[in-house]
């Protein structure tokens, strides 16, 4: 089965429709949601509702730090997140909020995967996987959980990267190649960072995802053309600060 892994949608609905769209054209049979489906973008309503459907047909969801802070947002902002959160939590209705609610911070793929917004190390404090350090600790973590589990697939960190132990437990660390399969054979273990779908932040405009064939046993990383100029458009007419938008439209 291809299941397509998308984190970090961040409220972009148009980087959200581009990514599903190339992930049905490539044979997708299951989607997982890996967080932050709110937070920065200008439709927070739209993504929620899209996601809570897709839910509705099967696919797994995992809440992410953007969430629950969209879910009880500071009672006195201090900076723009924190701003953008209470913005979110005004636009959400009581169906969007307990959507959100129910999401678990981890959910199992089938025995061999466990799905992540940030590390399996203590996924409630949003630990960020930035280095091989963290990646050993999360995938430490997981198989703390079930030693069955091969594969953690996570977001939180807006970069596509993939780390692999190999046979003599030294980790290893990855750039995969958009649109090139990686072969993932279950005798090693790995983690993979799937890249934000709503906002890049490498210089490239267009959104990112990934999807893992647990059949072929084999990871390919895509980066997808979208209308990130209407994604930015969206956040100035919301009356967000420019700043989110400028981001969009240069991929920062």
């Amino acid at each position: 089965m291809k299941i397509a892994l998308l984190s970090d949608i961040h409220a972009n609905r148009q980087a959200l429709d581009a990514c599903l769209q190339h992930a049905r054209a490539q044979g997708a049979e299951q989607f997982a949601l890996l967080g932050d489906l709110v937070g920065y973008g200008g439709e927070p309503v739209a993504v929620v509702e899209q996601v809570r459907d897709l839910a509705q047909q099967g696919a797994l969801c995992v809440l992410g730090n953007h969430d629950a802070m969209a879910l009880a947002p500071p009672a006195n902002p201090r900076n723009r997140s924190e701003l953008g959160a209470q913005w979110t939590h005004d636009q959400l209705g009581n169906s969007h909020i307990a959507f959100l609610q129910s999401l678990p911070l981890t959910a199992r793929l089938g025995s061999s995967a466990l799905l992540v917004h940030a590390s399996a190390d203590m996924p409630a404090q949003w630990r960020y996987v930035e280095d091989s350090n963290a990646a050993e600790r999360s995938m430490t973590a997981a198989q703390g959980i079930d030693p069955a589990i091969r594969y953690v697939f996570c977001g939180h960190v807006h970069e596509q990267v993939l780390y692999f132990l190999t046979p003599t437990a030294k980790l290893m660390r990855f750039a995969p190649e958009p649109g090139v399969p990686v072969p993932v054979p279950p005798h090693r273990q790995w983690l993979g960072i799937v890249g934000s779908v709503g906002q890049p932040r490498d210089g490239d405009a267009r959104a990112m995802y990934a999807l893992f064939d647990d059949t072929a046993r084999q990871i390919t990383f895509y980066r997808v053309p979208y209308d990130h100029l209407a994604a930015a458009a969206a956040i100035r007419a919301a009356g967000l600060p420019a700043f989110y938008a400028d981001r969009l439209e240069h991929g920062q």
